[in-house]
């Protein structure tokens, strides 16, 4: 099936899309796609640091941060209050963690949502944890399927890729300009980056394993993004598929 143009919908609208490709994304990798000892798990995304990348998180003990009860303070008051009331999708949304057994984390697999690339500070955010991933020896792949922005004026990956080479050149194609590449982690990592555009089919990027670039597995896009797109509601599919006014 064709990549989709997801800036027909609403954030909200891909959110829904994106949740259920996630699960689709983590139970063809289970179903048999990785090798014994290796599990895949859905996550929900956090900020910096990530804590979670090299060993398991430790459930804090009940009763909250404990020490002395201390009296409820008043709610500040100032001349203006401000509420911002935008949801950031970008953080609600789950990513897939592979893992080594029970604690290691080897690959980590991130699909973009809009909100990832609304503003300087959420692109930079993003930009920041998945550098942090790769120099952690982390392998990670990205799927982007929103065109650049411009916060991103040469996709998603020239950004990472300076992160590592400053300002190294990226052979951009204009007429393919969404990206699914996967990284090698560690502390010069490689990239193996697919251009695509709407209307192509999608790729099977390579999931590396270990440090080692013969250690993958071929990621399940095609397949499971068809699974998410057959149980997509059929009013929003409708907002997709409608040919635009001429």
């Amino acid at each position: 099936m064709p990549i989709h143009d997801w800036t027909r919908v609403e954030a909200g609208d891909f959110h829904d899309f994106h949740q259920c490709w996630v699960v689709e994304i983590r139970n063809a990798l289970n179903r048999g796609l990785l090798p014994p000892g290796y599990m895949a798990m859905t996550d929900q995304i956090t900020g910096r640091p990530i804590p979670d990348v090299v060993a398991l998180q430790a459930r804090p003990p009940k009763g909250g941060r404990g020490g002395a009860a201390v009296a409820p303070a008043p709610a500040p008051t100032a001349r203006v209050v401000q509420k911002l009331e935008r949801i950031n999708y970008g953080k609600r949304a789950d990513r897939v963690v592979i893992r080594h057994g029970r604690g290691e984390v080897v690959a980590i697999i991130e699909v973009l949502s809009p909100g990832n690339k609304e503003s300087r500070h959420a692109i930079r955010s993003f930009i920041e944890k998945a550098s942090d991933i790769l120099s952690q020896g982390v392998n990670l792949l990205l799927v982007d399927l929103f065109p650049p922005t411009p916060r991103d004026p040469q996709g998603i990956h020239k950004l990472l890729l300076s992160e590592f080479l400053g300002d190294e050149p990226f052979p951009f194609v204009p007429d393919k300009p969404l990206t699914v590449a996967a990284y090698l982690g560690g502390d010069r990592p490689e990239a193996y980056v697919d251009p695509v555009a709407v209307g192509d089919p999608l790729p099977s990027p390579p999931i590396f394993l270990s440090d080692s670039d013969t250690d993958y597995v071929p990621a399940p896009l095609e397949e499971t993004y068809n699974q998410a797109w057959a149980v997509y509601p059929a009013l929003l599919k409708e907002l997709i598929e409608t040919p635009p006014p001429t």
